[in-house]
């Protein structure tokens, strides 16, 4: 029986076969303390009346959901990681145990992260640490809250081992993730294929990718399907890079097993939300040549997508997909320009005009090292904020004679409804919610320390009002 009218399962992975992921077992841990309940999406998906006991079952035993996966994949990929192609990778913590539709009809999946070894794991423990499960939350929670197309962390459970990490102080807790994304079908997944130069299986993914995902293509075949599927990669991707940019974020490790069909950004470790603008801010402590840093990321994508393309031309002309990946920089354009003006919430005009505002504004963020966020808090709906700009902690910077091109960018892209819009507390506030990393190092602390999560609890509440303040429970994108 269903567990609600609302669950929808639907669990289109496992019609692959055999040649996409293995059957595993879910590590048995000592304990199960529920951490983290993503009821939002869980009420999106129908599992909002699961009880304590049903939650603990399926999110930290993995007991299979009803109608849906009866054991638990782990997904088979390849990847370039930091340019050097690696055949020797899959999930090696993680698997894919359901998929189900939300109240949109959308295929989502739910997958873990810290769920034991797997033929993948390597020499790895297959565990995940609970502080890298507390990352995970507040980088999808603050995302989503951004606008950003992210997984969302679906459940937490600390689960009662001690590890050993090199960058950890050791040993340290542990947990279990599940998150629930839209697709876990990387760009490794068809690398993995032509590697091995079955055609005939990398037709099979593309026709499940655009099943799954993309089924306006299902009419056409062969050579057209993938081709079309490839340029849903780059535009959707393309977007997801402007967006990351807009929201001041830094994935940190971008290989192609950690970019997916859908562009939805997912895997969060050694992230940042960048203070002030710098294109060479990086988050991964060991990205010594700073390949993944802020400003790089745009290019980090499309190397990506390149890999992507050069997989399919094992079933396409290599030409066709080239001239598809020409799109990347124009999808980028208009997915920075969107995201950008959503953040802003400002209206836009004309599309070359905008992006010469936006090469303004960041031009200037970069010299001045204005706060990244305090800017985007000050400036929200444009020239209708410049009452409270002027008493912002950076106010002097707005005074100065380099900010008048962005000033008169803002003062020209107002909504009608901005007095609306600001009128939520949040716009009265003098700062904004951030989540830098001292925040999460601080709020961490006291976990560690005394298992006190009250820091925790009020930084989910904060990103919660941003997210309220911004809209993005409704559409607040403009179209030019």
């Amino acid at each position: 029986m269903p567990i609600t009218a609302r669950y929808r399962p639907d669990p289109l992975f496992e019609t692959l076969g055999p040649e996409f992921a293995d059957p595993v077992s879910a590590e048995r841990f000592p304990q199960h303390a529920l951490r983290w309940r993503n009821q939002a999406w869980a009420a999106r998906v129908g599992l909002d009346e699961l009880n304590a006991e049903e939650w603990e079952a399926h999110f930290a035993r993995f007991e299979p959901l009803p109608d849906n996966m009866p054991a638990p994949l782990a997904m088979r990929y390849h990847g370039h990681q930091f340019r050097t192609y690696n055949p020797d990778i899959g999930d090696g913590r993680g698997f894919l145990f359901a998929q189900l539709r939300d109240d949109a009809g959308r295929l989502l999946d739910l997958a873990t992260k810290g769920s034991g070894q797997t033929p993948y794991s390597r020499f790895g423990d297959g565990r995940l640490t609970l502080k890298g499960g507390v990352r995970e939350i507040l980088a999808a929670q603050m995302l989503e809250a951004l606008g950003v197309n992210t997984s969302k962390a679906f459940s937490l459970f600390e689960t009662g081992e001690a590890l050993t990490r090199g960058d950890e102080p050791s040993p340290t807790r542990s947990s279990v993730l599940v998150r629930l994304s839209y697709s876990h079908i990387r760009f490794g997944s068809f690398q993995r294929l032509a590697f091995f130069e079955r055609a005939d299986l990398m037709h099979q993914l593309v026709e499940h990718a655009c099943a799954a995902y993309y089924p306006q293509h299902l009419n056409l075949a062969g050579e057209e399907r993938a081709i079309a599927l490839f340029s849903e990669a780059v535009a959707a991707t393309a977007r997801l890079a402007g967006s990351w940019m807009a929201a001041g974020f830094v994935h940190g490790v971008l290989n192609t097993d950690n970019l997916n069909v859908t562009g939805e950004s997912f895997d969060y470790g050694p992230w940042r939300f960048a203070p002030t603008s710098d294109p060479s801010f990086t988050a991964a402590y060991f990205d010594e040549s700073g390949l993944y840093a802020f400003g790089r990321q745009p290019e980090a994508v499309s190397w990506a997508l390149a890999q992507l393309g050069g997989a399919l031309s094992a079933v396409c002309e290599a030409s066709r997909l080239e001239a598809e990946l020409t799109k990347f920089v124009g999808a980028y354009q208009h997915g920075l320009r969107d995201a950008l003006f959503t953040r802003l919430n400002l209206v836009p005009g004309a599309f070359e005009a905008d992006l010469e505002f936006a090469s303004q504004l960041f031009g200037w963020m970069t010299q001045t090292q204005a706060g990244w966020d305090q800017f985007f808090h000050d400036w929200y709906c444009g020239a209708a904020s410049a009452e409270r700009a002027a008493a912002s902690p950076q106010a002097s910077l707005y005074t100065d004679a380099s900010f008048a091109p962005v000033r008169a960018g803002l003062e020209t892209r107002a909504p009608s409804d901005a007095a609306e819009q600001l009128s939520h507390p949040y716009f009265q506030r003098p700062t904004p919610h951030t989540m830098l990393i001292d925040e999460v190092e601080a709020l961490w602390a006291p976990i560690a320390e005394r298992d006190d999560w009250s820091l925790f609890e009020t930084k989910i509440a904060q990103v919660a009002e941003l997210k309220d303040a911004m809209g993005l429970h409704r559409s607040v994108a403009r179209s030019a």
